[in-house]
């Protein structure tokens, strides 16, 4: 029996499944295929999250915006920018002024339960050229795992030039995919 890659798609999104994540097909997401993040998910998720220190939704869309306006043009320097944020957080300065700054984390690692995590397929992204990524794992709206599935039944199929194909596609995005 062949193992085919759109077998193997499938597995990793029933696996994921299994695991509670949700399974989106890219096609059934309302975007334009120049966003790659999932800006209502992000916002849901820090909506949820600050709460209690009454986030206000110009706030978020402070956050979002900061997460949009990485420059492309250092990509390297964006990447590192964003992989700090994402991994230690960031101070956020309160548009009322009275109120005290806020420590932000857009994943909750001390409560993974706390977060969203969402395997999308087959999603349509336009950049410079049009890129279709067997899978993207989101967590809280955040691209931060990219699959490309080969197929093991070819024996030119290899690990290594599945790495090749995948960092020469997306080189300029990973990994910070929604940057196109």
């Amino acid at each position: 029996m062949k193992f085919t890659e759109s077998q193997l798609e499938q597995a990793f999104i029933d696996l994921l499944s299994e695991q509670g994540h949700t399974h989106i097909s890219g096609r059934q997401l309302d975007r334009t295929p120049e966003e790659v993040l999932l800006v209502p998910e992000l916002k849901s998720s820090l909506k949820k999250r600050y709460a209690k220190n009454n986030i206000t939704d110009a706030e978020i869309d402070g956050i979002v915006r900061n997460l949009l306006l990485l420059p492309s043009s250092d990509l390297y320097e964006s990447n590192k920018t964003f992989m700090h944020w994402l991994r230690d957080g960031f101070v956020l300065k309160r548009d009322d002024r009275s109120q005290k700054d806020l420590f932000i984390q857009m994943v909750d690692f001390e409560h993974p339960e706390n977060n969203t995590f969402q395997m999308v397929n087959q999603m349509e992204i336009q950049g410079t050229s049009l890129r279709i990524p067997d899978g993207i794992l989101y967590i809280n709206g955040l691209p931060l795992v990219v699959f490309e599935f080969k197929s093991a039944i070819r024996e030119e199929a290899v690990m290594h030039d599945a790495y090749v194909q995948l960092t020469t596609r997306y080189k300029r995005n990973i990994p910070a995919l929604f940057k196109y």
